[in-house]
């Protein structure tokens, strides 16, 4: 199975288009995906590129989770839609990201592109820079979320 992976540094031209890096645009026919959405992340300070097909099982996860007539979840369900826009590849491999989205997580000039096994997180290139960890946070945290759970039974 085909995922993205990687991360790329883009420039973003005047009018807000990006181009897409070829390892992606590769996995893109490997996974037959045509078209993305794009939304503001819940946690992060980045966008979510993700597969048309991958955002209908996120919404049929949500769905079926939610009840619309209870106002809470209602209001969830239209804030988790709000900004989310789709997106669509031009003839040469340029994607238009909404502005009101690019300046939700303040990105003036240059975009990283990251892979995120199914989906493409698109960060600030200075905030991506700032919010790396070390080596031996990451050990830390690897042995905390994986290192809990055995391989072996018995």
């Amino acid at each position: 199975m085909s995922t993205f992976i990687g991360d790329f540094v883009s420039k973003i031209d005047t009018k807000g288009r990006v181009v897409l890096p070829s390892v992606f645009k590769k996995a893109m026919v490997a996974l037959n995906v045509e078209r993305f959405v794009v939304r503001k992340d819940l946690f992060e300070p980045c966008l979510v590129l993700m597969p048309y097909s991958e955002w209908e099982l996120e919404m049929e996860d949500i769905r079926s989770r939610i009840n619309l007539y209870n106002r809470t979840e209602n209001k969830f369900y239209r804030q988790y839609f709000r900004g989310a826009a789709e997106i669509n590849l031009d003839a040469n491999g340029r994607m238009l990201i909404p502005k009101r989205l690019l300046e939700k997580i303040e990105c003036p000039k240059e975009l990283v592109m990251v892979g995120v096994d199914m989906k493409i997180e698109l960060w600030s290139k200075e905030t991506y820079e700032k919010d790396e960890m070390s080596e031996e946070d990451l050990a830390k945290m690897a042995e905390t979320i994986l290192g809990s759970k055995s391989n072996f039974e018995g």
